[in-house]
């Protein structure tokens, strides 16, 4: 390793995904997308957006100030525009977060099993994580332990998804209670990825709490994932702090005008949600009956656990439905019912 490279660098992996499976056509759920692409009349808009009105040789509008009034009107509870931070992808908020709040204040504090990227990102910049567990049973959070990090370990920030990834529960009465009594020197990041899934959000409290922000993305229910579009809704200072770390046109031209797009018809592209939370709840029941263990979820994802993970994981993979095992479990992406049906059919051959 190069002496000019830091050296703690060494423990960490470059972040990799599954390439596939040697199967031709790979039911790929394994990364929490909608399985149905964007309609052909939304792809009709954007392509006929793309040709005529970009110039390819002017950077994007940096403000996005059209997108932010778009986002803050989808939000509602009275957010304004100037209370919203545009990312490339929840993960460059994610970091930009740690750079305002985190870096020489002290250390990050999660409950695992939680999305891995809040303490990678950490990592990457020399701050500490700190991790709690939660139950076996329901996948609460020992508070306890958590309040004794808060009171003892010098955080900066708590990280939190509601409703979690890997796991699928939400956050509980208890837990946002306890959230609410963080001291307002310790930044709260709720991550309401899956939003649009569960349909709970505690951004009706956000006036009330300075120290909060939450994170959402396009890259879910509004079938985005290829042009990286995530924001952050928050205080006017926390929000201006992001703002003066934010790269200049961290969106390119075409992110911005396909999430203005989705934002526009953001009805008609949510009209699959209802359909995604029926085949969940149908599989869940059908996993459940494989004696395989499976809990509730408010999200496009379900959490198992077997008695041997890796071995059900590699079977599927090598049948031709690909998912992810993390946390010390197997998280599998609700996908069409077609996909689903194929799903089932191939964890019983492997069971």
């Amino acid at each position: 390793m190069l002496s000019l490279i830091r050296p703690d660098l060494a423990e960490l992996s470059a972040y990799k995904v599954d390439g596939g499976s040697e199967h031709p056509s790979p039911d790929k759920l394994d990364a929490n997308e909608v399985s149905i692409d964007l309609p052909d009349w939304f792809k009709a808009k954007l392509g006929a957006i793309t040709q005529l009105e970009i110039q390819s040789n002017r950077y994007p509008d940096g403000e996005y100030a059209s997108l932010k009034k778009l986002v803050a009107d989808y939000v509602g509870f009275n957010i304004t525009p100037a209370q919203i931070s545009l990312g490339n992808g929840s993960d460059e908020i994610i970091r930009s977060l740690l750079i305002v709040a985190c870096l020489n204040r002290g250390s990050i504090l999660v409950a695992e099993p939680t999305f891995s990227m809040y303490g990678i990102l950490a990592k990457t910049l020399g701050i500490p994580t700190v991790k709690v567990p939660r139950s076996n049973q329901d996948f609460s959070i020992d508070l306890a332990a958590a309040q004794q990090s808060i009171d003892s370990d010098r955080i900066a920030a708590v990280f939190l998804v509601h409703p979690n990834s890997p796991t699928g529960n939400s956050l509980t009465s208890a837990e946002i209670d306890w959230v609410r009594s963080i001291p307002e020197n310790i930044l709260v990041v709720i991550d309401e990825a899956y939003f649009e899934f569960s349909g709970i959000t505690l951004t009706g409290e956000l006036s009330q709490h300075p120290n909060w922000v939450i994170l959402r993305t396009c890259s879910k229910a509004f079938r985005l994932a290829a042009y990286r579009v995530g924001y952050a809704i928050g205080h006017l200072d926390l929000i201006l702090a992001l703002e003066k770390v934010r790269l200049p046109y961290n969106l390119p031209t075409v992110s911005f005008v396909a999430a203005e797009l989705a934002m526009s018809h953001h009805a008609e592209l949510l009209a699959n949600v209802p359909e995604i939370l029926a085949e969940r709840d149908r599989l869940k029941l059908e996993i459940r009956n494989l004696g395989i263990s499976v809990w509730d979820s408010d999200a496009n994802y379900l959490y198992l656990r077997s008695a041997d993970d890796s071995s059900i994981s590699n079977c599927l993979k090598a049948n031709g439905t690909i998912i992810r095992q993390t946390g010390g479990g197997l998280r599998l992406t609700i996908g069409t019912p077609e996909q689903n049906h194929r799903t089932l059919s191939r964890l019983k051959s492997c069971l």
